[in-house]
């Protein structure tokens, strides 16, 4: 996906858009080979490469750090002429604390290699997310389960089960629109109404947990690739079983060691052939 504009030219042509997180440079590269559309670099790394119970330990710091990592592991694949667009997610109260405070966000999260910025909710935030649009910064929208406010939300639920819960995820998703935004993440909502949500609106919805009826998916790479075998949510699909693949490779190089299997003559250097530009 070469530009933000192919966003709603894709749900025009109905053609599905594929979202995936990742937050290394390694990663990014291997991600892009694969022919995702949107690289989402998510405050969930606060999560998954940071440890952390949820998301609200991602500051603008943070994210900027992993989205500049990604951004050069994109100019290092193989897929430059389809290069898939980064979001960079604004982190915890990012666009809560005054419009310097969020511009200032907005601009260091850009300069970092974002082309897109994602953020939750939009209740209390429509002036400001219309004044980022203005000021030229592509804006991705999110509503349901938003991690960020997990406290206010009781825990990690599904939102819109009910009619009042899902009329305020309708009147959310249309002023999201409204504000101008690019895209609009669905996360853990009914399906049904999912779809009519993504059927009512003239910009794409990508779906985490709200069925097949959205525009695209995006889910964590770590889940994609069963790296977490301690969580895994009721809508993530494995591809792989990560974890025990590199667990069972990473034990023959630990036995190879023990046993002298490791280096062997073809992977040491000789006196007489060694030159000081050898890569050690």
């Amino acid at each position: 996906m070469k530009s933000v504009l192919e966003l709603r030219e894709a749900k025009r042509r109905g053609r599905k858009i594929a979202m995936l997180t990742c937050y290394d440079s390694t990663s990014a590269a291997i991600v892009a080979d694969a022919g995702v559309d949107l690289i989402l670099v998510g405050d969930s790394v606060a999560m998954t490469m940071h440890g952390h119970d949820n998301t609200l330990a991602a500051d603008v710091d943070l994210m900027a750090l992993h989205i500049a990592a990604v951004d050069r592991g994109l100019r290092q694949s193989h897929a430059s002429s389809a290069r898939p667009l980064i979001v960079g997610d604004l982190p915890f109260l990012a666009h809560r604390l005054g419009r310097d405070h969020l511009m200032a966000a907005a601009a260091r999260l850009m300069r970092a290699g974002a082309q897109i910025l994602k953020l939750e909710g939009v209740d209390g935030s429509e002036d400001d997310i219309r004044y980022l649009v203005e000021s030229g910064v592509p804006v991705m929208g999110h509503i349901g389960l938003t991690p960020q406010s997990v406290h206010a939300l009781g825990g990690w639920r599904v939102q819109g089960r009910d009619a009042q819960a899902a009329d305020a995820l309708r009147r959310q998703a249309r002023a999201l629109q409204e504000c101008g935004v690019s895209a609009l993440v669905l996360e853990c909502v009914p399906a049904p109404l999912a779809s009519e949500i993504s059927a009512s609106l003239e910009i794409p919805t990508i779906g985490i947990g709200a069925g097949a009826g959205c525009d695209g998916q995006v889910l964590v790479f770590q889940d994609v690739l069963g790296l977490q075998t301690h969580f895994k949510p009721k809508f993530v699909r494995r591809y792989l079983e990560g974890a025990e693949i590199l667990r069972t490779a990473l034990r023959r190089y630990v036995d190879d060691v023990r046993h002298e299997k490791f280096p062997a003559a073809e992977e040491s250097f000789d006196i007489a052939l060694s030159t000081p530009e050898a890569n050690a």
